[in-house]
């Protein structure tokens, strides 16, 4: 998970007990597929990356690197270059060796996350995990956009929308999320600044290209910080982000020393917990989904 913000990607869905039931249909013979010539013609249909972020594998970019990574085939054939066109409705696609559904409805949701839940979906020790608090009847597999870790709570989306997944996790696009924070001790005015002028914390960034990561070190600073009671014991807070890093608000804190107590997302762009209880979730209307599609277009 997920560091505080940070998106991984799940993996590649297993492949269906029944083929016939919404996954990529068994190929239709063509003659002139074998060289995989007619996945360079963009008659064919959609972009293969597009089809496979809508199809919730990861998002455009990611599946870009997929193919030219050679873990894509389609009909039984190797597609590793760019681009790639496909029929969504005729033609098989693997990902890593898994089948992978074309045609399944895009699946938006709000979730309240309680404490004490994990937002990856694979979790070797078996904590409860945010994707098992949404029973959706679609029975899409759902995976969280950006994390909160399990001692957070609040606002999380979960989706099979990769397309949209990669909009509001790119750092880019600045997408603000606020958060209410209670730390230990009581914060001055000085430390406050701190943070709004920003603390160096060292990450370390992994890819695909170097898993071993490297180390960055850069300078965060809260977009706005709003006192709301100081006293000796403790301090509470409302802090925005406008680009969210593994841990970033807890790793702040520590730096001056006042470890995070309590710590809800209680907003993300236009969207909030309003008319929601810890573990229950809902889906996001149209519009709503419309707003977060247009970040970063304006």
């Amino acid at each position: 998970m997920l560091p505080e913000d940070d998106f991984q990607l799940p993996p590649p869905p297993p492949p269906p007990a029944d083929p016939g039931a919404g996954w990529s249909s068994t190929p239709i013979e063509d003659p002139d597929a074998e060289d995989g010539s007619v996945f360079r013609d963009d008659s064919r249909g959609q972009r293969l990356q597009k089809v496979m972020a809508a199809a919730g594998v990861a998002s455009r970019r990611d599946c870009e690197d997929l193919i030219t990574s050679g873990e894509v085939r389609i009909n039984g054939i190797l597609v590793d270059w760019l681009p790639a066109w496909v029929d969504p409705q005729k033609d098989r696609i693997v990902v890593s060796g898994n089948g992978i559904r074309t045609n399944i409805p895009l699946v938006h949701v709000l979730l309240f996350k309680p404490r004490g839940v994990v937002c990856t979906n694979d979790d070797p020790g078996e904590r409860r995990r945010a994707i098992d608090l949404v029973k959706h009847p679609s029975k899409a597999r759902l995976f969280p956009v950006g994390r909160l870790d399990i001692d957070s709570s609040g606002l999380l989306i979960l989706t099979n929308d990769g397309e949209l997944t990669s909009r509001l996790t790119h750092p880019r696009h600045g997408i603000r999320k606020e958060y209410e924070v209670s730390v230990q001790g009581e914060l001055t005015d000085r430390e406050i600044e701190r943070l709004q002028r920003g603390i160096l914390l060292t990450t370390r960034r992994r890819s695909r290209r170097r898993p071993s990561g490297r180390e960055d070190v850069r300078r965060h600073a809260a977009s706005s910080i709003d006192l709301i009671h100081r006293d000796r014991e403790r301090t509470k807070l409302k802090i925005v982000l406008a680009e969210g890093r593994n841990r970033q608000i807890r790793r702040m804190m520590a730096k001056l020393e006042h470890p995070v107590k309590k710590l809800r997302r209680t907003k993300l762009g236009h969207l909030t917990l309003k008319g929601l209880q810890p573990g229950f979730w809902r889906e996001l209307t149209p519009d709503e989904v419309e707003v977060l599609r247009r970040i970063g277009t304006d």
